[in-house]
């Protein structure tokens, strides 16, 4: 097992903090390096979500990226989305490593070519089960993880989907909801879209504020938070996964 020792992340944040995540967490970037974090990294945070991005000559001295959720359509064309696809594009180019959650899944097909929008079905929200593809394409950061379930429990929080990958990339989950729940690109990009970082109270959180701002209506709440009382999401599988991704090399 190589040291982590002196490797650099960053977060990409796509959305604003909640009022609880902060209170409770400290604001997502700790939720974040709290999941995917490892002994002896260093992580930067940059608000995208504000403008804020790494500068060019500054990119390659991160080892990887993680795009997080966002409120936002990763299909808009507000100005730092369209920055986000570039920045994307460009650590394409350089091969850098790069995890898009939820948003970030939506947003890294978009700039690699692919087409992401409204999803058919509407909002997926609560606990879902997510299925490995049989054909799995060879993966390097799965080659450590022993016995990969075929089915795996995820909290998910979205309306948007993708709806065709980007050319080159390989799906390798899907659920009864959502037909792309993960792809791959090489060995350096990610895609997933439920939310392997989400505590289930961050989500009964954010399932409030929905409701509260009627995105949602109430019957879709409850039913939406029966599933978090019925189950739990696979956390440490979801969490190895990334942090086995994150970490690995290109080569």
């Amino acid at each position: 097992m190589k040291s982590e020792e002196g490797k650099r992340y960053a977060l990409l944040l796509a959305a604003a903090d909640s009022e609880y995540a902060k209170k409770v967490y400290g604001g997502y970037f700790n939720v974040f390096v709290g999941a995917f974090g490892e002994e002896g990294q260093t992580w930067d945070l940059y608000r995208v979500v504000e403008g804020e991005f790494p500068n060019m000559e500054e990119l390659d001295k991160y080892h990887g990226f993680v795009v997080s959720g966002s409120p936002y359509d990763a299909y808009g064309n507000d100005m730092w989305i369209l920055k986000l696809c570039y920045l994307l594009q460009i650590l394409d180019a350089m091969q850098k490593k790069v995890l898009g959650i939820c948003f970030g899944h939506q947003v890294l097909c978009r700039a690699l070519g692919g087409r992401v929008g409204k999803a058919d079905g509407g909002w997926d929200i609560g606990l879902r089960k997510v299925m490995m593809v049989e054909d799995m394409p060879p993966c390097k950061f799965l080659d450590g993880l022993e016995d990969i379930p075929p089915c795996v429990s995820i909290i998910e929080c979205h309306q948007d989907e993708v709806w065709e990958v980007p050319p080159g990339a390989e799906v390798i989950a899907i659920s009864e909801k959502t037909g792309v729940e993960m792809f791959t690109i090489g060995d350096h990009m990610l895609g997933i879209q439920g939310h392997p970082e989400y505590t289930k109270d961050i989500l009964c959180n954010l399932i409030d504020r929905l409701l509260i701002n009627n995105s949602i209506e109430v019957g879709f709440a409850n039913d939406a938070k029966a599933t978090l009382e019925a189950g739990e999401p696979c956390r440490e599988f979801w969490e190895k996964i990334c942090k086995s991704f994150l970490k690995g090399d290109n080569s």
